[in-house]
Formats: C-alpha cells, sequence, structure tokens
C-alpha cells in the first residue's frame, strides 16, 4: 500500500511540473529572456518595455517598466509611437546588459533601432540604473528597402559582434557592428540579407508588402549558427497566421539553408512550430540555452482568451540531422 501511494504522489508531482512548465497566463508580444544569478528576467514589447522576473519560468512578476519617459530621442523618429516599445533584444557582455528596442509606426519603415545598457537587471540592486545610448540603426521611408525594427546580437566564433534586424520589405538584414555594440560598419562585406520573401508586385520603399518574415533571431548550437524568423501576420488575434522557420549556416552571415537545401535568402525555411486549434499565430521567438536545455520562447494568441497573446515556453530537442524540435501541445 505504501508504494501505490508513493507512486500515486509521484505522479500528481509529475502532473504539476507539467502544468507549471507550460503556464501561459502572462500577456507578452516579442518575448525575450536572460538568467542573472537564480533569476529569469522577461522583456516584452509593452509601454516603456514590459519587464517581468521569474525565479523559476513558471511564477512571474511584473517589474516596473524599462523606460518611464520615452527616450529623448524617440519622438524625432516616430512621433505616434507614445512610449509603446517593442521588441526587445538582451544580451550580457562584458559586465553589462546590452538591451536593443524598436520605436516605429506601425506598417511604415518609419523606425529606429535604439540601445539601452544596465549594470544589473536586479531592480533591487543600488547599481540598477538604465542608461540609454541613442540609435543604433535607423530606416527612413523614400531612402531605404528595409525596417529597422526586431534587432538580435549574436557574436561569431571570432567574437565579432553581428546585429540581425528586419521586418517585412526586402527582408532581413544582418550588419556588422564595433566593439562598442553600437556602431554599425559601413563597408560592402559587413551588411548582408539574410532572409527575404518573395513580393507579388515591385518594390516600394513605402509599402511594407506581402513578403511576410521578420523577428531574426540567430542560436549557435554546435557548430552551426541557426537563423528562426517567422512568416506571415501577427498582432490579429485569433486571425493571426505567424510560424517560425528556420535554416542554418556554418557561417554568422550565411547562406542559410533550410532542411530542403533551399536558401533563406531564396524565401526558404524549414518550419519549427505553427499554430493549432488552441494556439494561433506562435510566433516573434528567441532561443536560450539555460542550465544546459534548450528553450524557444515565444508568443502565441490564445484562442480561450479571445485571442489575447501570452507567453510560451518549449523545450527544443533536436533531430539525428541536427533540427530543431519543438512541441506545442495543447
Amino acid at each position: 500500500m505504501k508504494n501505490i501511494l508513493l507512486t500515486f504522489l509521484a505522479f500528481l508531482i509529475s502532473l504539476t511540473t507539467w502544468s507549471q512548465e507550460y503556464r501561459t497566463d502572462i500577456p507578452v508580444h516579442d518575448p525575450v529572456m536572460i538568467k542573472e544569478g537564480d533569476t529569469y528576467y522577461l522583456f516584452c514589447t509593452g509601454p516603456g518595455i514590459a519587464f517581468w522576473s521569474s525565479p523559476d519560468m513558471v511564477q512571474w512578476k511584473r517589474e516596473k517598466a524599462v523606460f518611464t519617459d520615452p527616450p529623448t530621442w524617440a519622438n524625432s523618429v516616430a512621433a505616434d509611437f507614445k512610449n509603446h516599445i517593442w521588441a526587445p533584444d538582451i544580451t550580457y557582455h562584458k559586465g553589462e546588459y546590452y538591451m536593443y528596442y524598436s520605436v516605429s509606426s506601425f506598417a511604415k519603415n518609419t523606425s529606429a533601432i535604439g540601445l539601452v545598457k544596465n549594470k544589473t537587471l536586479n531592480p533591487d540592486s543600488p547599481d540598477y540604473k538604465w542608461e540609454d545610448q541613442g540609435i543604433v540603426v535607423q530606416s527612413v521611408p523614400g531612402r531605404d528597402l528595409w525596417n529597422a525594427i526586431d534587432p538580435n546580437l549574436v557574436f561569431d566564433d571570432e567574437g565579432t559582434p553581428w546585429f540581425s534586424y528586419g521586418s517585412f520589405w526586402n527582408g532581413m538584414k544582418l550588419v556588422r557592428l564595433a566593439d562598442d555594440l553600437k556602431t554599425v560598419q559601413n563597408g560592402p562585406d559587413d551588411w548582408y540579407t539574410i532572409s527575404r520573401r518573395a513580393r507579388t508586385f515591385e518594390l516600394d520603399d513605402r509599402n511594407p508588402g506581402d513578403g511576410a518574415v521578420e523577428a531574426p533571431f540567430i542560436f549557435k548550437k554546435d557548430d552551426w549558427y541557426y537563423l528562426f524568423v517567422s512568416f506571415d501576420y501577427c498582432c490579429r488575434g485569433v486571425n493571426s497566421t505567424y510560424k517560425m522557420v528556420v535554416g542554418r549556416s556554418k557561417d554568422v552571415t550565411g547562406p542559410y539553408l533550410d532542411r530542403d537545401g533551399k536558401s533563406m535568402f531564396e524565401g526558404g525555411g524549414t518550419l519549427v512550430l505553427e499554430g493549432n486549434e488552441n494556439w494561433h499565430g506562435v510566433g516573434h521567438n528567441s532561443a536560450y540555452t539555460f542550465d544546459g536545455t534548450d528553450y524557444l520562447i515565444f508568443h502565441g494568441y490564445d484562442a480561450k482568451d479571445n485571442g489575447r497573446s501570452k507567453l510560451l515556453i518549449r523545450e527544443m530537442d533536436w533531430d539525428n540531422e541536427g533540427w530543431p524540435i519543438v512541441t506545442l501541445e495543447k
């Protein structure tokens, strides 16, 4: 009888662990995550950059936004953005946290990516202070065939910083940064287009078009750089069609090829995850390794809650050929 009770108790614990691992009750768009000490910190689109903390990726506490007031330069780029800051990216480098963020007018490439730094992410620390560094890269209608939003920083094997970003237009860009992680290098070998999709009409630098690709994120695993992007459309509640695809390359600058050998520059991409009857439009992911486990962090639109966008965290496995495996479940 004792063994039966112990087995039943273990079963109940396993159910609790499963439900906690996939808890999705906090509202987020475009989430990124990092760990400092024993605490996980989550940043996402929202007023002043929404900010959460957690001891276990299960129970989340809402923290004060990164920006109480808009960045001083932001209104000169997009006067209508109202301190609603999009799609941050967070990196720890040489004793400081670097957070990139997007300021934009919706569906326009009236956009810029800024940088803000901090020595710690712990709001209770005396060293906690966000210091804005201004604009990293800016796109201007009538000048640029790309959109300066959705930033992501990655270092290659030599320690060189590379910066990807983009949404619609003529695809995802990758640029080399200087050691200050802010200054964009402008030589011919410093700029690349790493993913794009065909449009059904002529390119127009004032129209995003229908080549729906955005949210690049580069994740290094073993000998490969994996480029994740989101295809199709977000931000439409239960009508969202977002899905995540991936390609990989031995070189951070590409070309990134999908499982069938098609370049992402030519519209390629192997499906990682798409929505189901419970979660619509899953996408805008980030990817990390915490304590030896790989995770995919993304948002999805909850069909059972009027299409509200919520946090989704899934463990990421790999098949025998080195391609990511992620299960959405229910």
